[in-house]
């Protein structure tokens, strides 16, 4: 596929005296412009709008502005953007024409980690979660990272440890900018088909992580062993493999599982030990991670880092999420709002299922969610509505586009159809007011009572409407 990001040699940032960051604002641009700063290169950046983010930035020193402009260029000697920059991007058009070098994101995460013991955390699912357990979990050895979301316990995505210690991050694989990095771990949680606007069939997407674990410079994979995905990588690696899971084939396995309101504990056995994880998080998918995550400290230890996986194991029980990761945004007369990243099918069955979990069968579970992207709406439709059917009442908005163009007849109205198709009662509410209103008339109607729950779904901006809806019925305030 042409619009996939191809490597290049990682840079030596020590020739980068003055960087300008596009799109600076993003999860996954913001933790590099930090990072950067503390290498002792100048660093300034644009984003399209005012942000939390954006003023985080300012605050550290770094001077962002708002829109873009070649303007932004003067003094610079490197430029890095995220995926989200567009090639027609005049600011980036000037860069190239006056010859800077121009790195993705990658490539400059990439120049961050090198010099360390790089930890690459990947998957269709969980890999923020993942990599944030790792991260806080090894608190021990002083590790660097850079997650893909605010990590809740520390209040930040990144972190600047030890030179030359342990440097974890999350390797997004969506355009293929993952093949730019060069760890000595990888771990890999699972391999579903997604992002195939890039990769273009499953099969490609699928090499892509083979291809990743296959690197000259890995020396330990961590995969699942619960995933015919990873299962595949297993089969065709050449070397140490350490695997994950509840099955009895796995390396670190999972045992009696207890899922209990917002946490979850279960039994951990490794080479060497065994241990109880207590987690409060709720959801079997979280135990898995935080099974990656002892995975991934067992196979640094195999590497002769100096890791206690006994602490490994109790940090877990500290570990408090991450942003938009079953967030819990307030209550209002009795009723949770919780706020969730989940955006594939898998990804919302996992987060619906632990919402039943976290209340119960006798309670209502209402979710609202709002489509990212045309392409994964047309090719997830059906299995959107079918994972949606999982709720009590549905809401689905209009498309999220983010960084593509409309296409005819794809609209939200498709997952609406397909969870009536599976069963669900569900409503056709194209935008975020809408849907603001529709849960208002539900939680101050007969339809929502004392003890029920609104998760909010999605990549995009729906990520609004639960604080809007509180603020609708309270006035801000939670009860």
């Amino acid at each position: 596929m042409t619009n996939l990001v191809q490597p290049i040699p990682v840079p030596d940032l020590a020739t980068v005296r003055h960087a300008h960051l596009m799109a600076v604002g993003g999860a996954g641009m913001s933790p590099i412009a930090h990072l950067m700063r503390a290498r002792g290169i100048e660093v300034d950046g644009c984003d399209w709008a005012e942000s939390d983010v954006v003023e985080g930035l300012r605050a550290d020193g770094i001077p962002v502005a708002i829109g873009h402009d070649p303007s932004h260029l003067a003094g610079v000697d490197t430029v890095v953007a995220s995926s989200a920059i567009r090639e027609t991007n005049p600011e980036l058009v000037a860069a190239q024409a006056a010859g800077l070098p121009v790195w993705h994101r990658s490539v400059a995460l990439a120049g961050l980690m090198a010099g360390h013991l790089g930890v690459a955390i990947t998957g269709t699912h969980g890999k923020s979660t993942t990599s944030a357990m790792v991260a806080t979990s090894l608190a021990g050895i002083d590790p660097s990272y850079v997650v893909g979301a605010v990590i809740n316990q520390t209040g930040a995505a990144y972190r600047s440890g030890r030179p030359g210690g342990v440097f974890v991050i999350e390797a997004d694989e969506s355009d293929g900018s993952f093949l730019q990095y060069q760890p000595q771990v990888v771990t890999v949680t699972n391999i579903e088909a997604d992002h195939l606007d890039r990769w273009g069939t499953p099969e490609a997407y699928a090499d892509g992580f083979a291809t990743l674990a296959s690197g000259p410079s890995v020396r330990c994979v961590v995969l699942s062993a619960d995933d015919p995905g990873t299962l595949a990588v297993a089969e065709n690696r050449q070397g140490p493999v350490l695997l994950f899971g509840e099955s009895q084939a796995a390396d670190v396995r999972l045992s009696d599982i207890r899922l209990k309101g917002l946490g979850a504990t279960a039994t951990i056995t490794w080479p060497g030990g065994t241990g109880q994880i207590e987690l409060q998080v709720p959801g079997h998918h979280n135990l898995l991670d935080a099974a990656a995550a002892v995975a991934t400290a067992v196979a640094l230890r195999d590497l002769g880092v100096d890791v206690d996986i006994d602490g490994v194991v109790a940090n877990l029980a500290h570990f408090r999420g991450t942003g938009r990761r079953f967030q819990i945004v307030g209550q209002t007369r009795g009723i949770t709002v919780v706020d969730d990243y989940a955006h594939h099918p898998t990804e919302i069955a996992a987060t619906l299922t632990a919402a039943r979990a976290a209340i119960g069968p006798k309670k209502r579970l209402v979710a609202c969610f709002q489509p990212h992207l045309y392409t994964r709406t047309r090719d997830f439709a059906d299995a959107f509505g079918e994972a949606l059917s999982l709720a009590d009442l549905v809401l689905v908005t209009d498309v999220y586009a983010a960084r593509e163009d409309p296409i005819p007849g794809v609209t939200g109205q498709l997952v609406a159809d397909a969870a009536i198709a599976n069963g669900a009662i569900t409503k056709y509410v194209a935008s975020l007011p809408e849907a603001v209103s529709a849960l208002v008339d539900l939680v101050g109607g007969p339809a929502l009572k004392r003890g029920d729950l609104i998760v909010t779904l999605g990549a995009g901006d729906v990520t609004k409407v639960g604080p809007a809806m509180l603020a609708a019925l309270e006035g801000g305030g939670h009860d």
